[in-house]
């Protein structure tokens, strides 16, 4: 019985927000190391190689440390192979580059980050792989895209994704699907292998026919509640979750009594409405605008709904402490992703005609958050 050659997998392990990991049949990038390295490699058909930068002498000396609810605890963890640069891995063909970079083109495109990859002499003496993009946000391939066009080579691949189950511990839900006509064996076979790949290691990985109305639907929680959150500055039991009512049980935040009233008047309203505001752009005029039918194949008006009570019944718990990753990096002084989660919500809208002030007030809002980041991140 013939068995099939391992794969190689290079990964970036620096701990930034503008992070690469690449998974490939012949190399992964990552710029962040996270679970998508472990379960890479946990499936049996990878060689993952790892390229950290600030963080080389780290974890060449101890290696990773793991602490999971699905995998355990896994200290001293290492790659098969590591490597200081994204641009001294660059010396072999890689199948697949899976991508989980924080998506801020307006700090640096993913282009940028794959230079290596893009240019000479890694495309004199190699083939493109084929991109997987782990990635927040909507149209966050396009650069990408355009830049591998414009090498004048082989049709781009580009593997877009939606990732539904996200928390600290488990990362390990993808949905998937080629971003180009899938119809040629070829095409079937990059999509089927990283599938694979991902799927033997621990994740559960779907592949839809069309990943764009399922990356929409994702965007609708972030736009509406994460960029909220980010602007009140508080986590979302702020605007679900009762006092707590048990004096050995300390929490917050918690809706204050006096003003509650206002909250469930005014906040919540408003929270739906944004979200209705998306639904208008997915199914303006009965599809004219962004052609999602209303309905389970497409983007069902019960989203709204569904959306906030799904949320509320996580929030009203005691034990919720998720903050959501953008009041996060806000939090931390990281660039936030406002350009692919709002700007590009924006920009689709007015492409198409269809009002959407609220989210133009949030995205507008948020802008100054990033400015402002970026004025005390930056050296003049």
């Amino acid at each position: 019985m013939s068995v099939a050659p391992m794969k190689e997998v290079l990964l970036d392990l620096e701990q930034l927000v503008l992070s690469v990991r690449t998974i490939a049949w012949t190399g992964f990038i990552s710029l962040t190391l996270g679970k998508d390295s472990l379960i890479v490699k946990r499936s049996g058909l990878a060689r993952v190689t790892a390229v950290a930068r600030s963080n080389y002498d780290v974890v060449n000396r101890t290696g990773m440390h793991f602490k999971s609810q699905k995998y355990g605890e896994i200290p001293g963890w290492r790659p098969d192979r590591l490597c200081d640069s994204v641009e001294s891995a660059a010396d072999r063909p890689y199948d697949y580059v899976i991508l989980t970079t924080k998506a801020i083109p307006d700090l640096v495109k993913t282009p940028t980050i794959l230079a290596p990859l893009l240019t000479s002499p890694y495309i004199d003496k190699h083939p493109q792989p084929a991109y997987v993009l782990l990635q927040n946000g909507l149209n966050v391939e396009v650069d990408l895209y355009q830049a591998i066009k414009a090498l004048g080579k082989d049709e781009p691949k580009i593997i877009g994704t939606s990732l539904f189950h996200w928390n600290e511990s488990t990362r390990s839900r993808y949905t998937m699907i080629i971003l180009l006509p899938s119809t040629l064996p070829k095409e079937t076979a990059i999509l089927d292998g990283i599938a694979s790949i991902l799927a033997k290691g621990g994740s559960t990985v779907s592949v839809v026919p069309e990943i764009q109305r399922k990356k929409f639907s994702k965007n609708f929680w972030n736009v509406a509640f994460s960029a909220s959150a980010t602007l009140t500055g508080y986590t979302l039991p702020s605007l679900f979750r009762a006092p707590p009512d048990n004096s050995s049980v300390k929490y917050e935040p918690y809706v204050a009594p006096k003003t509650a009233n206002l909250i469930n008047e005014h906040t919540l309203p408003t929270i739906k409405a944004i979200m209705e505001e998306l639904i208008s752009l997915a199914n303006y005029l009965q599809g004219r605008a962004l052609g999602f039918p209303d309905s389970e194949d497409g983007l069902p008006s019960s989203i709204v709904e569904s959306t906030i009570a799904n949320t509320a019944a996580i929030h009203v718990k005691p034990e919720s402490t998720h903050v959501p990753s953008m009041l996060l990096d806000a939090r931390k002084g990281q660039p936030i992703e406002v350009e692919v989660i709002l700007g590009e919500v924006v920009r689709m809208a007015k492409d198409r005609g269809v009002p959407v002030p609220r989210i133009e007030t949030l995205y507008g809002l948020l802008l100054v958050v990033q400015n402002q980041i970026i004025r005390k991140t930056t050296k003049l």
